[in-house]
């Protein structure tokens, strides 16, 4: 079998361009003879490597000078712990808004460092839409806002930066981070996992504002902590190379492409044509608010849930992958990040307009 169409909500589809580079150097990379997987993270080549992507990502996103950028480990997980322990500063409040699955499991591992206030959620309509900022409760006395800005299994997108005045907004982006540009100075702090739009899994992605750091709890572990992560530029012990490589190709290839205003009208045109199908079907249906609806991570139902198997098989066989929805949700996702190619979502529309046709 050929390259698959893989709507896989992560680890993710990656660009050929990328894949195809990184077999043509995996043994001999820039002549060095070393593979980058045996580079000496501390040695010229590899410090190379670190320094243009974080070069390329700062151009990417417009990041400041006054914004550290940290390539570390444990994924978004490891940062729903490692917010707390390093923004509370002496405060012992933090306001969440809870739109799903991830902002819930965020707002859990906060709690055993601080004292987490709903500011708002979308509990009441089953996390189909993310709350307005008129409805939202914010305390004036919080460390920070966290928001999740991509709800990867539910589906639902912050088309909009919230404005939390003097408190720092905290956003876990992992899920839609690089495929649109956004004003990085309205925030203190985001953070993502690579293996949606950025690389392999094993590498998280840090965005902090200089002066949010250096008064981590004294429980912090080193590790976690983001002065001494800043200090020793992402190396207090070896970093996931590969995986900072591999993001430093996608890097470059976003920057060919036209860099994230690019990024953008793409995405929005592939959201557009399945989500315009979805609307005009009775057979499909997906349960998110219009205005709130994800670019990145489209979940949707059939009808009749009994035909669920029988899609996933065809789609399989049409070379359409890793379209279940998420075991807590159930249903159909389709995740369609910066390297599935519009043709990827042409052909979904396409089996799913005869799936349709077939067994309505």
């Amino acid at each position: 079998m050929g390259r698959v169409y893989n709507f896989s909500a992560g680890p993710a589809v990656l660009p050929e361009e990328v894949l195809v580079r990184a077999r043509d150097e995996l043994l001999d990379w820039c002549a060095s003879g070393m593979s980058v997987m045996e580079m000496s993270h501390r040695g010229k080549e590899f410090v190379s490597i670190a320094r243009k992507a974080e070069a390329d990502l700062r151009e990417l996103m417009a990041i400041p000078a006054h914004y550290k950028v940290l390539f570390l480990q444990g994924g978004a997980t490891a940062q729903f712990a490692a917010v707390p322990m390093n923004l509370l500063r002496g405060k012992r409040k933090a306001d969440y808004v809870n739109t799903g699955h991830w902002a819930k499991r965020a707002m859990a591992e906060a709690r055993k460092y601080c004292e987490v206030h709903v500011a708002a959620s979308a509990e009441d309509r089953n996390f189909s839409y993310v709350p307005p900022q008129d409805r939202w409760s914010l305390s004036p006395d919080a460390a920070y806002v966290h928001i999740t800005s991509n709800e990867t299994i539910g589906g639902v997108e912050y088309h909009w930066i919230p404005d939390t005045g003097d408190v720092p907004l905290v956003a876990d982006a992992s899920s839609h981070i690089l495929s649109r540009p956004i004003d990085v100075t309205r925030f203190g702090l985001i953070y993502a996992g690579a293996q949606k739009n950025i690389g392999p899994a094993g590498l998280t992605i840090v965005i902090v504002r200089e002066d949010l750091i250096g008064s981590a709890l004294p429980i912090t572990p080193s590790i976690f902590d983001y002065k001494v992560q800043a200090d020793n530029e992402s190396m207090l012990n070896t970093p996931p190379t590969f995986a900072i490589y591999i993001a430093g190709l996608v890097f470059e290839w976003i920057k060919d492409k036209g860099g994230l205003a690019a990024m953008e009208r793409i995405n929005a045109e592939k959201a557009r044509l399945l989500y315009d199908f979805l609307d005009a079907s009775d057979f499909y249906a997906t349960p998110v608010a219009k205005a709130d609806r994800s670019r990145m991570n489209v979940p949707f139902t059939l009808r009749n849930p009994a035909l669920d198997e029988e899609f996933l098989r065809q789609a399989k066989e049409r070379g359409l992958v890793q379209l279940k929805g998420h075991r807590s949700v159930g249903g159909m996702r389709a995740s369609i990040y910066n390297a599935m190619p519009i043709e990827g979502v042409q052909r979904l529309v396409e089996f799913m307009r005869e799936f349709a046709h077939k067994h309505g």
